[in-house]
Order: C-alpha cells, then structure tokens, then sequence
C-alpha cells in the first residue's frame, strides 16, 4: 500500500504531522498505511503465541501470558489446551479454526501481552517505529509494552474501557477491524460514569468517532479515551501503550525508599540508632509524638536535600537502561533475551568471527558509583565491563548501535569484553569461517 508517511517517520513526522493531525497529541488520529508489511504481520505475531506454548512445555516461567475470550468471558479453564494442544498446520487460515476447536465456539479472542519479549521479529520491526518515536517525541520512562489482540470477535472482551496511557494500536490484519473512541467527557456525559460498558452498546456507537482500521495502519489513542473494537472476520491489533508513570510514583517505588534506607543509623553508636526513652506514663503518648514528629523533620530535612542527588543516579540508571531495551519496558523472564544469551557461545568469540547487535537493542553507558568509569549496558543489563580504550571503546559501541558487523581483531581485552556483552542476550555472533566448517566436519 502506498503511504503519505516515510518509513520510518522522520523527526518531521513527529514534531510535526503527529502533533497536527491530533490536536498536540490529544485526539485520536489513524495514520493510513504508515508500518509496512516488512515490519509487522500476523504471522510474527502467531510466532509468538507458539514460543509462549514452547516455554509452557519447557516449563520455563516467562513474563508474557496469553488469555482466551469468547464473547466477554474470560475463558482461563481454555488456556491449559491452548497452550498444550498440537500446534496448528499453517499460519492464519490454520490457526483460526484450530481456536474454534480449541473454543467449542465461532467467535473467540486471543490477548497476548509483553508480546516483544517472545517475538523478536515484532520486537524489531516496531522497536524501529518506537526509536523514532523516542527520538521525535521523548521517552516513557517506564517503556513500552506490546500487547497483541487477535481473534474475530464481536466486541472487545473488556467492553468499551478508558485507556490510561497513550497508545498506538498497529493494525496488522489480514482483515479490518472497525474502532469507536469517545472523549472522556462525552462517553459519562452518555452513560452517567466512566465504568466500562458491556453487552450491547450499539446506541452508544453511534455516537462515537470511527475508524476502520486495515492492515499498515496505526491508531493513536491518547490516555483517557473510551474505547472499543468491533469485527466479523479475523484480525489481528497490538497495542503499545507508553508508560509515562507519574513522577510521585516513581518517588514513592523507588528514589524516597533509598534516600531513606540512607539515612537509617550505621550500628549501635550512631545517634540514630540510640533507644527511645522510657515514656513518662503522667505526659502520655503527646510526649511521643512530639518527639517522634521532632526526629521526622530533622530526618525528612536532611532527606530533601538528599533528593536530588538519589534522583540524579535513578534516572541516568532508568534512562541508559530503557535506551539498551530498544524502549522496551524491561521485565524478568523476557525469553527472547535468554534465548538470544543461550544461542551465544563465548568459545566461538575468536579472532576472525563476527558480532552485530540484535535490533532494536543498543550498546549505552552508565557513569559507576565512584564516578571513574562508565559502565556498560546492552539490553537492559549490566554484565560488568567499562568503555575503555583498550577493550571496547567509545568507537565500536557508535558502530556497533550503527547496525555495523564487526569482525573482532586479535585483541584479547576486546575479546573478553564482547563475551561479557554476549552473555546480555544482546548480541549475534558468527564463528570465524574456519570454525564454522569444523562444526560441519
């Protein structure tokens, strides 16, 4: 399908047709034809189903689930058979009637979520629409987050529902899917609340703005818009919600517990650690309080100015750390990640053999605690070495996040730092062509 949109959308694009056509990012807007079939399809997205069931009879605990609809019922006693039946024979003209089977029903709905941590095919190809929305727009810091909708139901099994985040939804097909989305004041305006809507709600669509969804289209949802999905024939969405959490939340969860545990007393002769006093039965507990409140605010003093310098190391930390995800939210037991991490054989990092990194992830750096080096990290994780110039410098990590192959030199400080850096599940290595015909020897 021809497009108005480059692929992948340019800084223009995001500063200024996005902003544009949604009112600054307000309303809802479908860009036409904007992920081509190269990047995204309904293939990858069943490719992931089947590595979820993989690790089902693994048994290896991974972070991306599947659940199973029909109609709005959420069907968990399903879920065993999906995840254990024999697979289906073909991609989707397959796979949709062996859910039927599976369902005992014509209508049904799959939802995946943390779908890019078991597709690294939809990992890359719409971590390639996510860089350039960081790059153009800013970055959720809390990630992103794929969430696969696949099925030929009549409605969205959760009823028409506010999303609290915003959002894209990549329609990759093969068949069209009709949206309706309605502001929030409208939608309590209509219904007298903001609980979702089940059952049939045929008056309330018509009320709503609509958008027929085709394959390549992507639907900008902004946070706060009542929403719901609407089909006839099988389909398949995914959803990438941006998790812009609010900074209070971020305070409370992570950077005030730590100034905190900082100002706890170092061992028994630190004044902060002498015991209370015996309470005065005749003053009662008013003399506590005051002097429990008293403590407070000298603690919470020290603890403001403090602060800053908690919030300075946590967000360099989350910053480097979501970037080396590809934007990604970075989550336990992401498959792909140990999957790629298994598939790198450190004795195969010779002279002569061949790395790249694995797209979207990139290779970013982290100042340590004592502030003398820089740290790396690849894919979320730090496994241990610095950007130095004897080993990987400043140079090969810029060609490496470039999509460069490098051939690795006879360089034993190089070498132990690209092994190091295999182990993130973030590399892919090719023996030396040597190795590779004594394997086939």
């Amino acid at each position: 399908m021809d497009t108005a949109y480059p692929w992948p959308p340019d800084q223009t694009f995001w500063t200024g047709t996005f902003p544009d056509h949604t009112a600054g990012r307000t309303t809802p807007f479908l860009f036409k034809g904007i992920i081509p079939a190269t990047a995204a399809g309904p293939d990858d997205v069943l490719a992931g189903f089947e590595a979820i069931r993989r690790a089902h009879a693994a048994g290896t605990d991974i972070k991306a689930h599947a659940r199973v609809y029909v109609g709005e019922d959420r069907r968990d006693d399903l879920l065993p058979q999906a995840l254990t039946a024999p697979s289906w024979d073909g991609g989707v003209g397959a796979f949709v009637p062996w859910m039927q089977d599976l369902a005992n029903a014509e209508r049904f709905s799959l939802v995946i979520n943390n779908l890019e941590t078991v597709s690294p095919a939809l990992a890359a190809g719409l971590g390639t629409f996510l860089k350039t929305l960081i790059d153009g727009w800013g970055l959720p810091l809390g990630g992103a987050e794929q969430v696969a909708f696949a099925g030929n139901y009549a409605g969205t099994a959760f009823g028409i529902h506010e999303g609290y985040e915003d959002a894209f939804l990549v329609h990759l097909g093969p068949n069209a899917k009709n949206f309706y989305c309605w502001p929030a004041e409208q939608y309590e305006k209509l219904t007298g609340s903001k609980e979702p809507t089940y059952g049939d709600y045929r008056a309330l669509l018509e009320e709503a703005e609509h958008f027929l969804l085709e394959p390549g289209d992507a639907l900008f949802l902004p946070r706060r818009v009542f929403h719901v999905g609407t089909q006839d024939t099988f389909s398949v969405s995914v959803a990438m919600p941006l998790y812009t959490y609010p900074y209070a939340q971020i305070l409370q969860s992570r950077i005030i517990p730590d100034v905190l545990a900082d100002l706890a007393g170092d061992g028994p002769d630190d004044p902060l650690n002498e015991p209370s006093a015996m309470a005065d039965m005749a003053t009662g507990p008013g003399a506590v309080a005051d002097r429990l409140a008293g403590v407070g605010r000298e603690l919470l003093t020290v603890a403001a100015d403090r602060v800053r310098g908690v919030a300075r190391r946590h967000a360099e930390q989350r910053w480097a750390t979501l970037l080396s995800n590809g934007g990604w939210e970075l989550v336990e037991g992401d498959l792909s990640r140990q999957e790629a991490a298994d598939a790198f054989d450190p004795e195969q990092v010779t002279p002569g053999a061949s790395i790249r990194v694995i797209a979207p992830y990139q290779v970013t750096t982290l100042l340590d605690d004592d502030g003398d080096s820089h740290q790396v990290l690849l894919r979320g994780h730090l496994p241990g070495i610095a950007l130095d110039g004897a080993g990987l410098d400043r140079d090969t990590a810029t060609a490496l996040n470039r999509g460069d192959t490098l051939v690795l030199p006879d360089n034993a400080e190089l070498l132990t730092a690209v092994r190091a850096l295999g182990a993130t599940g973030g590399l892919h290595l090719t023996p030396r062509p040597s190795d590779l015909k004594d394997a086939d020897a």
